[in-house]
């Protein structure tokens, strides 16, 4: 049964987590502590957001609302930013293509004078969105995931200075991908038939960018992709491409579509005459629909993010506050992003003396210096741009350092019946359970 929202036993949970060492690190304290000392302000604040709240990613769309809300209260009962109380509107971005993205995010701006836009992700937007947020000045930061973020920015730095996205592109999946099952293999957990990949491609650029590094990086690591298809989105009929991919019988199949019931049918459907293949689908299996849709074949499936929560006193700390303001049904990770998002955002405005308002271009460039300089501990892991991007890296694929950059980790399905069917194999220190062969495996 979910929780009512301002329940005793949800107030409490919610207070001691803001109490504790970890609501400190996500900056409440922090903010506290400024305002106490500066706020000298009153009235409000608008914070825009563009999120799916229908068509088939409204499964995540609806956590990015909510956890920009939360964070939004949480920031709020801390005396906002210098005394400021925020005010955040999600606007629908439905199927999330260029001109919904677009058309949102000028509503925001010239309808709600949003002083900051955080967002979790917009994949189908192409960075449409970048010039209306670059031409009003503000804040704009997300999770699109996209290596078309880096080449825009180094387009013109100048005048993307406020634009940021906080994780690593999706380029880094395809090259991380060779790395974590060279892993496996070095240390004989896993024993494969032979070094042959087989690609799944779902037609989306977020999609192809992950293939492509996929197959660049794989002989690196001594593997081979021998078999490609690009699949249209959505599809739930997977019949013949996997007939296809059976007769390859390669050790790794890699499905690069990330919706999360598109992919459950089609571990369905393999599990109808599996093959001695690991099977990794990009993103989608860490939804709980996924293991719920496809059951019991969802066993031993992996998937990877760099947004997930990791299992340790900070992460642990936000899911449990997470389910107790949303109910235990919520999918905290997405929710993660925007609140880390907001958090990050208030502190580096606070700092640089109050937010901007559109067209107060240089308040809003002092709060993008301090984004840059300040790096913040999520849940996730540490949030820290690449001053040559505006963008996360990964870590171990990029950079060698997991306190100063995010962890790119590997999920295995252990139980899809599981409140948490997902659990973490990849990497350390963060893993916290070991790999196991899949059980379609003779």
């Amino acid at each position: 049964m979910e929780k009512k929202i301002n329940s005793p036993a949800v107030l409490s949970t919610r207070r001691k987590f803001l109490a504790t060492g970890a609501g400190t690190a996500f900056g409440a304290g922090l903010l506290a502590s400024v305002n106490e000392a500066n706020a000298q302000q009153s009235g409000t604040i608008p914070i825009g957001q563009m999120a799916s709240l229908t068509g088939p990613l409204a499964v995540d769309g609806i956590e990015h609302k909510n956890g920009l809300e939360m964070a939004c209260e949480e920031i709020n009962a801390a005396g906002g930013i210098l005394g400021k109380m925020l005010e955040p509107t999600t606007l629908d971005s439905k199927n999330q293509t260029a001109e919904e993205v677009s058309a949102a995010a000028r509503l925001l701006i010239d309808r709600y004078g949003s002083h900051a836009i955080i967002n979790g992700y917009n994949v189908g937007a192409n960075q449409a969105e970048y010039d209306p947020i670059a031409d009003a000045g503000i804040i704009y930061i997300h999770y699109n995931t996209s290596i078309g973020h880096h080449e825009a920015f180094q387009s013109d730095p100048e005048r993307y200075t406020g634009i940021f996205m906080a994780d690593p592109a999706e380029y880094y999946y395809g090259v991380g991908l060779p790395v974590m099952l060279a892993s496996l293999r070095d240390q004989g957990l896993w024993k494969p038939d032979n070094n042959k990949i087989a690609l799944v491609t779902g037609s989306l650029p977020y999609s192809t960018v992950i293939s492509n590094a996929i197959r660049d990086t794989a002989p690196q690591y001594g593997f081979e992709v021998s078999f490609e298809e690009i699949v249209p989105v959505p599809t739930t009929e997977w019949g013949a491409v996997l007939n296809k991919v059976r007769a390859e019988q390669p050790a790794v199949i890699a499905n690069t579509h990330f919706f999360p019931a598109d992919l459950a049918q089609f571990q369905i459907q393999f599990a109808e005459n599996p093959t001695n293949s690991l099977v990794y689908m990009q993103y989608g299996p860490l939804l709980k629909a996924f293991s719920e849709i496809a059951g019991e074949a969802a066993r031993g499936v992996m998937s990877s993010s760099v947004i997930g929560i990791l299992p340790d006193e900070i992460g642990n700390a936000f899911r449990d506050a997470y389910w107790a303001r949303f109910g235990e049904t919520a999918e905290a990770d997405p929710g993660a992003s925007t609140y880390s998002e907001m958090y990050h955002y208030a502190i580096a405005a606070a700092l640089a003396g109050g937010t901007g308002e559109p067209g107060d271009y240089e308040q809003n460039r002092k709060i993008a210096d301090n984004l840059r300089r300040f790096s913040f501990r999520a849940p996730f892991g540490t949030l820290r741009y690449a001053k040559e991007f505006n963008a996360a890296l990964p870590y171990p694929t990029i950079s060698p350092d997991a306190s100063l950059a995010m962890p790119h980790l590997l999920y295995q399905i252990k139980d899809p019946a599981a409140a948490m069917p997902k659990k973490l194999i990849f990497p350390e220190p963060y893993n916290e359970v070991a790999f196991e062969t899949p059980p379609w495996f003779t």
